[in-house]
């Protein structure tokens, strides 16, 4: 079995300020020769499902005191962000899942069936035993490791704030109208994070000029629907970046300018990691 470093990296601050964290689970790119092996395509094609570099943006999350949580699995072997019931019955022989979402009818259940562009992954459907394997060896530990730091900022800071961090094609913001948003903020129409929180991570990307749509195309998967429980004082929001605004979507490469972008980002995590759970009188503490 592999190891759970294997899995993702957590990196944890020298004085954890106030129960934020951060986490991308789409930027793994430690794609196992196995993987590679039975794959219908080749490396560069299974990288148009990552979210490349996103875990770079928020490398220093920890400099500020938030915990970090990056996936090193890639999202075309398990989908970090779908449930363990979101199985594909074309992609795992004898698979029921208990309704036919549309992630699963996209192919983008918890074992994608296609990566971007409709492109598939499998020549043929793998037995349950393999789809079970995967989640056991890729699923279960990173969620273990969320799941423990959410309790464990509870049980220190009285609550949490994990900023769920994505990336989505330009090509995603094509049907709205211009100026299209840098970033779309999903806190499932407030269902996982308290409004005063949703408007501080609006507040402070915006701060730094960034354009921030609310919900649309984008409000949020199974991270956002399991772990935002406002009314227990965690709270969930994801963030999708502009892929853009600091890669080339086609060449899998950080643009020429992305050492910019990321210290701009930077500004963005660093106020992102003040904000506090219990905050009675704004979401981000005094400085």
């Amino acid at each position: 079995m592999d190891s759970e470093d294997s899995v993702y990296d957590l990196t944890r601050p020298d004085r954890w300020q106030g129960g934020v964290i951060f986490a991308s689970p789409h930027s793994g790119c430690a794609y196992p020769d196995w993987f590679l092996a039975e794959s219908r395509l080749d490396a560069q094609q299974l990288r148009s499902s990552e979210d490349a570099f996103v875990d770079r943006l928020i490398r220093r999350a920890p400099d500020h005191g938030a915990a970090l949580l990056t996936a090193r699995v890639p999202r075309s072997v398990v989908d970090l962000n779908r449930g363990p019931e979101e199985i594909d019955p074309l992609v795992v022989q004898g698979a029921t899942p208990p309704a036919m979402n549309p992630r699963i009818m996209a192919g983008l259940g918890v074992i994608p069936r296609v990566v971007s562009q409709g492109r598939s992954i499998h020549d043929r459907p793998m037995p349950r035993a393999e789809a079970e394997s995967r989640l056991a060896r890729f699923w279960h530990p990173y969620h273990r490791a969320l799941s423990g730091l959410i309790d464990e900022a509870v049980a220190r800071f009285g609550g949490a704030v994990l900023i769920d961090m994505h990336s989505m094609p330009r090509d995603a913001l094509a049907h709205l109208p211009r100026p299209r948003p840098d970033m779309v903020l999903g806190d499932r129409n407030g269902a996982s994070a308290a409004p005063r929180i949703s408007a501080a991570v609006a507040e402070a990307a915006m701060a730094e000029g960034f354009r921030v749509r609310r919900n649309s195309p984008f409000a949020g998967a199974y991270v956002t629907a399991t772990y935002g429980r406002p009314r227990d004082n965690i709270h969930v929001v994801q963030l999708e970046l502009d892929r853009s605004l600091y890669m080339d979507e086609g060449r899998i490469e950080p643009r020429a300018d992305f050492a910019q972008f990321e210290a701009r980002f930077a500004r963005v995590v660093a106020r992102l990691a003040r904000l506090r759970p219990d905050a009675t009188d704004g979401a981000i503490a005094a400085e």
